[in-house]
Order: structure tokens, then sequence, then C-alpha cells
């Protein structure tokens, strides 16, 4: 059976949609109206900043977001088959700040094993399933109400429980609650014209329905789910499934803040039916006010991230599981730094990894091999590989890191990872690549005069600790929506 799974909506509310688009007031109530809303007690205030903080589900239903079922062709389609679940297999806490100026979705891999306040450890996609079958339990079987007037109690009793245990292990109390059952993530992919991804291989695995070639492509919405749904085969499985979601969204985001999707009233259209067919909000949302603290928002200033975990294949503390396994204290920092950082507006500093800039080296010196060793070292880094040569103008006295800007983020990481060598702007050279000029005073690494001596074979201590035990798994990427070139991915 195809791997259980939830799929996103495109912003978070068609509110998000609306307005940065300039689309009139009344679209925004239009939207609004014909979407189900319900009540939780579990849901907060609003924190005193003003921000907004929602948390967005992914449901495996076979019914749309109003309790009707989906047609044959609709399952066919979806690959969805004829098992339903109440896993929760998409879980995303989304910060929207008081100045509406960034946004950040933080994911919670589906297999985090967790504190459910009241219930104990489990997987945290299992809270809302496992306290929904114990309250039916009760009322249906011990009671004796009716099933179907037990299931909204019931789903009210999961959603509560779910909401606690993300705020227990953030550290972030929620404001909202945003759901999305197996049709909406197609529907509104589709409304939106469908999303652009790049893949880093050629993927085929049967049980999610994935079957693309490397490199950017354009899916329709059974296309992408199909994308967002595979995990295995994958090097990380379940992490790359996540990053997999967060390109998606961004892609999404990206298409929709930018205002290239909706210029005409039959997007707007489309649009408006799949979010009322698919999504789920709970009450008391001030739609203007949260559409005005949106006005501002770029899409460069979106990001998208995934908790930190300490092992992608561990136990359960009863050894019986296959688990994530997470530290709560290190997640509720993690958490409270990133959110410091973009409140702060370094989303683009936070999402730079070196894979994003490609390192040209430049030998200015009568020592043979050094651009090649100095290469060598920035590749081992994570940079892309540019050319290596000599200089055209011979031998210079000084080091330094050409960009097309003195504060570029990959000049700045280039020069930290040599030595700090001095960056020096030089508009000739292309943004995302770097130019490393060694001269006669360069005795960073790759020159062998940096007390290092390579014959020696080193252990990296964050290899292993004590016990001898793996190091966690290399953190995800944080990834934003502000380019029209999706990063590509697993």
């Amino acid at each position: 059976m195809p791997s259980r799974v939830l799929r996103t909506i495109a912003v978070i509310v068609a509110a998000t949609v609306v307005i940065v688009t300039g689309v009139a007031w009344s679209k925004i109530r239009s939207f609004e109206s014909g979407i189900n809303h319900i009540s939780s007690a579990a849901l907060g205030g609003g924190g005193e900043d003003g921000a907004i903080d929602i948390l967005l589900v992914g449901l495996d239903s076979r019914t749309d977001a109003h309790g009707n079922p989906l047609s044959q062709e609709e399952l066919a389609a979806l690959r969805a088959g004829d098992d339903e679940s109440t896993n929760t297999d998409t879980i995303i806490l989304i910060r929207i700040p008081n100045n509406g100026k960034s946004a950040t979705a933080i994911s919670i891999p589906r297999d985090s094993y967790v504190e459910a306040p009241g219930i104990g450890k489990m997987k945290i996609n299992g809270v809302y399933g496992s306290v929904h079958l114990e309250k039916m339990k009760q009322l249906v079987e011990d009671q004796g109400v009716d099933p179907a007037v037990a299931e909204p109690e019931a789903n009210e009793a999961g959603r509560e429980a779910l909401i606690k245990t993300v705020a227990n292990l953030t550290g972030v109390t929620v404001d909202h609650y945003a759901e999305i059952g197996l049709l909406g993530f197609a529907l509104i992919t589709d409304a939106l014209g469908g999303v652009n991804v790049c893949l880093k291989d050629a993927v085929y695995e049967p049980l999610s329905g994935a079957d693309f070639p490397a490199g950017w492509q354009k899916l329709d919405g059974p296309q992408a789910l199909s994308f967002v749904r595979q995990r295995h085969d994958l090097p990380r499985g379940d992490l790359d499934r996540v990053v997999r979601q967060q390109v998606v969204m961004a892609s999404l985001a990206h298409q929709v803040i930018s205002g290239k999707t909706l210029s005409s009233p039959a997007t707007l259209n489309r649009l408006q039916e799949a979010v009322q067919r698919s999504v789920v909000l709970s009450d008391g949302w001030d739609v203007m006010q949260f559409a005005e603290q949106l006005q501002k928002l770029a899409a460069g200033n979106v990001a998208f991230a995934t908790i930190p975990v300490l092992d992608e294949n561990g136990w359960s503390d009863d050894g019986m599981q296959s688990v994530v396994r997470v530290d709560p204290s290190e997640v509720h920092k993690w958490v409270d730094g990133l959110l410091q950082d973009q409140d702060a507006g370094k989303t683009e500093e936070l999402a730079y990894t070196p894979s994003k800039t490609a390192a040209e080296v430049v030998n200015a010196t009568d020592i043979n091999g050094l651009a090649a060793s100095v290469s060598t070292v920035l590749t081992e880094k994570g940079f892309a590989q540019g050319p290596v040569g000599n200089h055209d103008e011979g031998v210079l006295a000084t080091s330094q890191v050409l960009a097309n800007a003195v504060d570029d983020l990959g000049a700045q990481a280039v020069s930290k990872d040599l030595g700090g060598l001095p960056v020096t702007a030089d508009p000739t050279v292309q943004p995302g690549t770097v130019r490393v000029v060694l001269g006669n005073d360069y005795t960073g690494p790759g020159s062998g005069l940096d007390g290092t001596d390579p014959t020696l074979e080193t252990v990296d201590p964050a290899a292993s600790d004590s016990t001898g035990e793996d190091a966690p798994p290399a953190p995800s990427p944080i990834i934003t929506a502000g380019s029209d070139n999706p990063d590509c991915v697993n």
C-alpha cells in the first residue's frame, strides 16, 4: 500500500493567497465562507508579541474537509487505496511574526518519538489517531453514542492531543489549527497550474508512484502527491521525504507570493474551490488582521526547516518500534533560535549552504599544485568546484577572495574556511561564484603550512561519542521560497 502521507496547502490559508496579489477583501471573505471550521480548547490566544503560530497537519483521509467520500476516480488518480488512517503524517508548525515580514514553517518528522502529555511516549504521527480511537470506544462502546455523533467529538480530542504534544515538543503555544485531507494537496497544486521541482537523480518507486527523471520538471497534482509521498529508496528515508514536502511548499509559495499564478479569475475560482473542499480551519481567526500581517511578506523571507534529530533509525524505549529519536530540550533551543533569527531577517543566512557557491581557485605563486590542493579543500567542505588554474599576471604577494559583492555569503564562507582571507568586490565575478586568488602570503588549508600533517589519519570527534554510538545525522537544509529555480533534492 502506498505509504501514508499528507501533503500541504499552498500558503496556509486562502487569505495569504489573495492578499499578496492585491485581490479585494470581499474575495478573502468568499474564500473563508465555504471552509469547514472547527473548535479546539487547546489553542492559545497568541503571544504577547502578536505573532501567529499555526499547526498545519495532514490526515490520510478518504473524505473531503466536509466528510464527503472521495469518488473512485479521485482515489484512483491519487493512488490512495481503500484503507484509511487517522495518522497525521505531515506536521508543520508555522510562525507569522507581528511585523508580517517573514514566515517560518518547521516540519516535525512523522516518526519523531515524543512525550504526548497525559498519554506517554509514542510516535508523534500516532497521537491524533490513538486518542481518536480511545474516545470513539468510550463514546460508542461504553456510552452507546451513535458513531456519527461521536466522530466529531473524537476528532476534537485527537486534535487537542496533537496540539498539546507539538507545543510540549517545540515550546511554542499553537494559536490556530489547519488540517487538510488526502485530496487537498493535489487539488491546490492543479489550481495553481502545477509545481516546479528538481531532482538530483532519477527515481522509480512503485509504492508511491514516483517515476521521475533527474533535473527540473513541472508536476501536476497527482504527480506532486507521488513526489512527496515517496520515502522508500531515499538516502535519508522520511527525512528526505520531509525535504521534498518543503521544496514543493516553497515552490508553490513562490508562485503565489510573486504574483505569477493568480492573474485570472479562473485560477482564483479553482483555488477557492480547492481550499473550500479540502481545508479545515479552527475558529477564531481574524482574517482581516491576518491578511494585514502578510502584506509585507516577500517570498525570500519564507523559510522551511526541520527540527534536529538524534537518530533517524532509532528505537522506542521498549525496543519494539523503529522511531526518530529527538531531544526535546535541544528542539526547544533550536526552535527558539530559528524563530529569533527569522524575526531579525536572517532568512538568507540561515538557508545558505556551501553547495550554492562555485569556488574558482587561481594560483598566483610559484608553488606547483597549490590551486588544486586548495580547490580540493573547498570541495570537501561542500563548495561546488569551479575552474582551477594559474594567475594570468604572474606572482602576487597577497591572497584574497573576489566576489560580486563584499557581503556575498559564499565569499564570507570561503574566506572563513581558508583562514580569514580578505574579501574584495569584483563585478566581473558572477553571483553564486567566488574566485580565490592565492598569493605568496597564503598559509591556510591546502598549503601544507597550516600546522596540519596530511599524512596522518585523523578521526573526526563528531563522528562518534565516547560510547561508540553514531553521531546525529546532518541537519536538513533550510529552504526558502525566494527563487525561481527550486533546490535539487534527493
